[in-house]
């Protein structure tokens, strides 16, 4: 089931699983909502003060705190069991049934207020002498994993992309591994989801998904070495790398 006046429709592979446990979350917490709304309702209307009538004091119902315990319980039970296989496969990255062996891997290190994304280059092998980084653009094909290193260079960020239905925090003196494989080309928001200083609105990135093919062209016309990724930042409007700036030619 899908409301797309609600989110998105998503674009990777576990993206309709994610959004199934939003929506049964999302149902059950509603209902909770109308019920407890209507009994405050009906307690304000039903105990309001009348003259001539005196207040009751009452010391507990065990049997109401046992029913009120118990039904959370088992909700939260219940939720936990269903969403259970899904978090797996979308958190343990490097576990068996997360990241396919295939994956490309990738570096993005988060600093106040940029994302850098190292390539592996066409070894596809992190940490080679043909890797290469750009800024502020995640590029990847379709139908492929990609295997993301995430990482901060000073305050906590949140590395978020909507459409895809991955969020994960960035956290400094931490390589966290996150996972996605897209279903659909196109090119789409990325931000940072955590408050991290004055400039965290201008923190906004893309992603470009491409066929196959044009994955490939577009990774072999990159040719900015490892030691030359990034060029020093202006927070107000920094400067595009050697990458950046060919790729806006």
């Amino acid at each position: 089931m899908r409301w797309d006046w609600i989110l998105p429709e998503p674009v990777s592979n576990l993206g309709a699983e994610i959004d199934s446990i939003y929506y049964l979350i999302l149902i059950i917490t509603g209902v909770i909502f109308v019920v407890v709304e209507v009994a405050l309702v009906w307690f304000l209307i039903r105990y309001r003060r009348r003259d001539g009538r005196r207040a009751e004091y009452s010391h507990g119902n065990k049997t109401a705190e046992v029913v009120w315990t118990v039904i959370p319980f088992v909700l939260v039970l219940f939720i936990a069991y269903t969403s259970n296989d899904v978090w797996l496969k979308a958190k343990l990255a490097d576990h068996e049934g997360g990241a396919p062996p295939d994956a490309i891997p990738m570096r993005v290190m988060a600093k106040q207020f940029e994302w850098n994304v190292t390539y592996p280059g066409p070894d596809g092998r992190l940490d080679t002498e043909d890797d290469f980084a750009v800024r502020n653009q995640l590029h990847m094909p379709v139908d492929r994993a990609v295997r993301v290193e995430l990482g901060s260079d000073d305050v906590i960020h949140s590395f978020f992309l909507p459409d895809f239905r991955v969020k994960q925090d960035a956290v400094p003196g931490m390589m966290i591994p996150v996972w996605f494989e897209a279903n659909r080309t196109g090119e789409y928001d990325w931000a940072c989801a955590e408050l991290c200083g004055l400039g965290h609105y201008r923190m906004r990135a893309s992603v470009t998904v491409h066929e196959a093919g044009e994955f490939e062209q577009w990774q072999a016309s990159r040719g900015t070495p490892a030691a030359a990724r990034i060029a020093p930042a202006d927070t107000a409007g920094a400067q595009p790398t050697t990458s950046e700036s060919e790729e806006s030619a």
